[in-house]
């Protein structure tokens, strides 16, 4: 950017960085420093002016860092994280992202140095590096459709967060969701298992937001079997029965099933209409089940019966 407010924000800059130099016999104001950086960033915010922003909290950050002050160097890291990625959402709005992802860099830069210096718990046991990395997670997938991008920063967070269950578990749908996108079946129904196994030792595993989970679970993980068509032999005793259930077994009463009488049946009925290679049955059990689904289930299917077409 070459406009005079640009360049007036660069030449502030510069003269505070220049009284940052060492000079003979004169020890650099560095708490000024960072008051005056930290000023600038605020001007550089209400302009709208966000990957100055970020610079200049960056600039905020070392200052804190050399004057021992963590808690400090960890906030402005962290705005100046958030500001890049302003920057970036801006751009990405009016079709003008920044040339190779630099925004975007220099906010993970910014949040992987905070989560560095957040070595430590925060409440209830979580700590603040995960928190960051979720926070990144989000923007990445839900604000830049950097779904790629934002799986990292979900497995990193996972990580920090396994004595955490429900969190946990919030990652590890991520990652679930990431696998199965790249068409990673295997996987994703190793993860998906994972996510059950989990639950299930939950205090009320049938109840809520729990129960929502693992009918997400089940359904999914039937799809991916009837995709993958492993043998018995190579699946683990859970996802045999699973497997067989929707094969030969009956729906119990609605309050002990996960499903509903009526899904139950069309994925039985799928089961069986792979089994038997009957094209004609999967084309209307495609459209039955669709309202039943949701979007990563939908996709799932229609790459079953897409699957099965090309070899019937």
């Amino acid at each position: 950017m070459t406009d005079p407010a640009s360049n007036d924000i660069l030449n502030q800059y510069r003269s505070i960085s220049n009284k940052l130099k060492k000079r003979f016999l004169r020890k650099p104001n560095v708490q000024e420093a960072s008051e005056q950086y930290g000023s600038l960033a605020m001007q550089c915010e209400s302009q709208q002016l966000f990957p100055y922003a970020g610079l200049c909290w960056q600039a905020v950050a070392r200052c804190e860092n050399e004057l021992g002050h963590s808690n400090g160097e960890i906030a402005a890291l962290v705005r100046g994280g958030k500001l890049f990625l302003q920057a970036e959402q801006k751009g990405a709005s009016i079709g003008c992202q920044s040339a190779g992802g630099e925004n975007v860099q220099a906010a993970l830069c910014c949040y992987s140095r905070a989560g560095q210096r957040s070595q430590f718990q925060g409440p209830l046991g979580v700590p603040p590096a995960a928190g960051l990395a979720l926070q990144v997670a989000a923007v990445l997938h839900q604000e830049l459709d950097r779904a790629d991008a934002a799986r990292t920063h979900y497995t990193r967070a996972a990580e920090l967060l396994r004595s955490s269950p429900a969190a946990y578990l919030h990652c590890l749908g991520n990652i679930a969701s990431g696998k199965v996108a790249d068409g990673d079946y295997d996987g994703a129904l190793a993860v998906f298992d994972e996510m059950v196994s989990i639950t299930e030792a939950a205090p009320q595993p049938t109840v809520g937001c729990y129960r929502d989970l693992l009918h997400r679970c089940e359904v999914t993980q039937v799809l991916l079997l009837l995709l993958l068509q492993p043998t018995p032999s190579r699946l683990p005793t859970r996802l045999a029965q699973l497997l067989e259930r929707y094969t030969w077994g009956e729906h119990g009463t609605v309050a002990d099933e996960l499903v509903s009488e009526e899904l139950f049946l069309l994925l039985q009925s799928l089961v069986m209409a792979i089994q038997s290679q009957d094209m004609p049955a999967l084309r209307a059990l495609e459209a039955d089940l669709w309202r039943h689904l949701s979007a990563e289930q939908r996709t799932l299917l229609r790459t079953l019966v897409r699957s099965i077409s090309r070899t019937v």
